[in-house]
């Protein structure tokens, strides 16, 4: 059994995948690019990997094969660029007006009956591709031959109002923070459901007699578990884009249900980040003023380096507005949203190949504009 050699001078770096739903696909394109940029046989620089939401999915499918970058990348890049919506959430019309239907007669039902979780969509599908395509038998074999050190999935448990960091490690001890934890478990199928169950859109998943959702909410710390997990570099793809400029003269109106709605998810899946950023940045200047830092062991400098799309998917997402189902589209027209309304909705909810590939060549292009400093940050020969 072949062992990785681990270099004893190069800091152990995590790779952070934030959540966003179809808008995940623009994480597979800088990785393409990083990977295309290393040799063909030569593993993963992250040897920590955090993701949350539709980034857990793709957390747990680099972990999966971290042995070797290309392979990891290419496996991901293979499933985004071929995407349909039914193999997310079914979305054919009886199954999605039945679903809401059923849904809605539950709601009348005696409190003491279990009622199966609420949602917008069934996302029955993703669970049956993620059994197809994922072999999470192989992390395991990653952190024994020393590929990896940790894998952490976080999720949001509508019990107790925690974020919950599920990570696999041999050997990492679990830690209990305000409003945040991590548990030691071996990842598995129902961890990234319940990572990726975006509110109200996809139903909550019971994980351990708890039901959680999306790992984004309640997330007021979402470096945290790279932190805890032992990160000393943090190399952060997130889903921020860029703010649409408005001509002269324009004139807002009302927002309407599906706009709050967007702005809600887009609050979710950014805003925590750039606070926590900010905070790390504040602690790593305060490190440097103080005398004698090796004796505040409890402390420790960690560098981070973050790369955002450089194009707006709102926008993006417009012009394949038609390529979803009809019964899709007649349920978020019920609600407002529209092929030009400024809902960020169908960004998060679009599917579909001809999107998710475009989102991966914006990453891709991203990705290869910033090779030199990210490899520079992730001291790549």
């Amino acid at each position: 059994m072949r062992i990785k050699q681990v270099n004893k001078d190069k800091p152990k770096i995590a790779l952070l995948l934030t959540g966003g739903g179809a808008r995940a696909a623009y994480q597979v394109g800088v990785l393409k690019a990083l990977a295309q940029s290393m040799p063909r046989t030569a593993p993963l620089p992250f040897t920590i990997i955090n993701g949350t939401s539709a980034g857990a999915i793709n957390s747990a499918a680099l972990a999966s094969y971290a042995s070797c970058a290309h392979l990891a990348v290419r496996k991901l890049d293979s499933v985004w660029k071929n995407f349909s919506t039914s193999m997310v959430y079914k979305s054919d019309f009886i199954s999605v007006f039945g679903h809401i239907t059923r849904n809605m007669l539950t709601s009348f039902q005696s409190e003491h009956i279990n009622h199966p979780p609420a949602s917008l969509l069934n996302s029955q599908p993703l669970r049956n591709l993620l059994n197809d395509i994922l072999d999470l038998n192989r992390i395991e074999r990653n952190l024994h031959r020393n590929y990896l050190d940790a894998l952490s999935i976080t999720a949001s448990s509508y019990t107790t109002g925690d974020s919950v960091a599920f990570f696999q490690s041999n050997t990492q001890l679990p830690w209990q923070r305000a409003k945040r934890e991590g548990k030691a478990t071996r990842i598995n199928v129902e961890h990234l459901m319940a990572s990726s169950a975006i509110p109200m859109v996809f139903p909550s998943v019971n994980v351990q007699n708890h039901y959680f959702g999306d790992g984004s909410i309640h997330q007021l710390s979402p470096l945290s578990p790279c932190v805890h997990l032992g990160a000393e570099k943090i190399f952060i793809i997130g889903v921020d884009q860029p703010k649409e400029l408005h001509p002269p003269g324009y004139l807002p109106h009302y927002p309407g249900l599906s706009s709050i709605a967007g702005h809600l998810l887009d609050s979710v899946f950014t805003d925590t980040l750039q606070s926590d950023l900010e905070r790390l940045e504040r602690i790593n200047r305060t490190l440097g003023l103080l005398p004698g830092r090796d004796k505040h062991q409890e402390l420790k400098q960690i560098d981070s380096y973050v790369i955002n799309p450089s194009e707006n998917f709102n926008a993006i997402a417009a012009q394949y507005y038609d390529d979803m189902p009809l019964p899709i589209k007649i349920l978020l027209r019920m609600i407002g949203v529209k092929k030009r309304s400024q809902s960020s909705l169908t960004s998060y909810l679009l599917f579909e190949k001809r999107y998710t590939q475009h989102l991966i060549d914006i990453g891709y292009k991203d990705g290869l504009e910033k090779l030199p400093q990210i490899r520079e940050f992730l001291e790549l020969d």
